[in-house]
């Protein structure tokens, strides 16, 4: 085991326990990305995946954010891809810009071309690589968080064969082949399971899971298809983390557009946190999850482009609805936005937004 330097601010970990902190701590879904001069004058010069594959570039692109917003950031997040499962399962995926597979699985049938035993270790055994290196040059700053695609989001990137606006062909699937539907899906989490497993071994200190595309499914739909798999991955991770004796770390799972289900998955999904996009109050996602879970959130992204004033204005009212009774501080609330930063961004409205959340998520003392 690699002994990393100790950790010296475990906000982040606090609240993901449930803890009150004495302010919220930060950070922002994409947060090392496009947005960043530093980012964009890396990237000119490699291929996305490549920087993926290469520990020593994601790691560098890990810290960037790190050190640009020094003393207001309270997490890492390891730069990778959700879509690394599918490449580790076989398939072949190009991201120009977006992500595109020049061979999506058309029918069931199609599930036998897929690697059936992944070896995590073999085929993303570089993420692992870059998640140690990376801990070790945070020198202790802030946690490192390691993170996966949801089963449900992965599948239907396999099947549409990148983004789609109406997921016809991933649905098709879900209706009209509902049994291999299920297998293809498990077979998704059990990969997912090892490789967050991998992830913690290598020194994450938190995991999230990205169900980007959960909105997409009904209710009913999202009961039956997505939920499983993701209490498949929550139990499957703690169980094999257990029995490895390596201590538990919190669990995020971000299920983007389904507030619908955040009852029942503040009740027994598994996960410690769970992730608001900005289409909920979060006024009744507290009054909804009831002190079970953790919650993670949620300011609109486009309130980034609106102005330091509207920024200001839209992050007080935020952390007055997460706030805990009249004495400010927070509790088990983590502030990140409602979705992944986008490219057009100026990093300098980013350095005032988290200064805003540091203020106004402080104890009053």
């Amino acid at each position: 085991m690699v002994e990393f330097p100790p950790l010296r601010n475990d906000l982040l970990l606090r609240a993901a326990r449930g803890e009150k902190t004495e302010r919220a701590p930060v950070w922002i879904m994409r947060q090392a990305g496009r947005y960043l001069p530093e980012f964009r004058a890396l990237r000119a010069h490699h291929e996305f995946f490549e920087i993926c594959r290469t520990p020593e570039l994601a790691t560098e692109i890990t810290l960037q954010p790190i050190r640009r917003y020094s003393g207001l950031i309270d997490a890492s997040i390891i730069f990778s891809d959700i879509l690394v499962i599918p490449q580790a399962m076989g398939m072949e995926v190009l991201m120009n810009p977006g992500p595109s597979f020049p061979d999506p699985l058309n029918i069931p049938a199609d599930v036998a071309k897929l690697r059936q035993n992944v070896d995590v270790e073999k085929e993303l055994g570089y993420v692992f690589k870059a998640i140690t290196q990376t801990r070790i040059e945070l020198k202790g700053e802030v946690p490192l968080i390691g993170f996966c695609g949801a089963p449900w989001t992965l599948f239907a990137y396999m099947i549409e064969g990148g983004g789609s606006k109406t997921f016809t062909k991933a649905k098709t699937w879900l209706f009209k082949y509902p049994k291999e539907s299920e297998a293809l899906l498990i077979q998704i989490a059990d990969v997912c399971v090892d490789f967050l497993v991998g992830q913690v071994k290598a020194g994450a200190q938190l995991l999230q899971v990205f169900d980007s595309w959960a909105g997409e499914l009904s209710p009913h739909d999202f009961a039956l298809f997505s939920l499983p798999t993701l209490r498949h991955i929550s139990k499957g991770v703690r169980e094999k983390l257990a029995n490895q004796n390596i201590p538990q770390v919190p669990m995020t799972l971000f299920a983007k557009g389904a507030n619908y289900a955040l009852g029942e998955l503040a009740q027994d999904s598994g996960y410690d946190v769970l992730g608001l996009d900005w289409c909920i109050e979060p006024s009744v996602a507290r009054r909804t999850v009831n002190g079970k879970v953790a919650l993670q959130g949620n300011m609109d992204p486009n309130v980034l482009y609106g102005g330091r004033e509207a920024i200001e204005s839209a992050v007080k009212r935020m952390c007055k609805e997460f706030q805990d009774g009249n004495n400010g501080g927070a509790s088990a609330w983590i502030a990140n936005l409602g979705h992944g930063i986008t490219p057009g961004v100026d990093p300098e409205d980013v350095r005032w937004y988290f200064e805003c959340i540091q203020k106004y998520s402080a104890s009053k003392q």
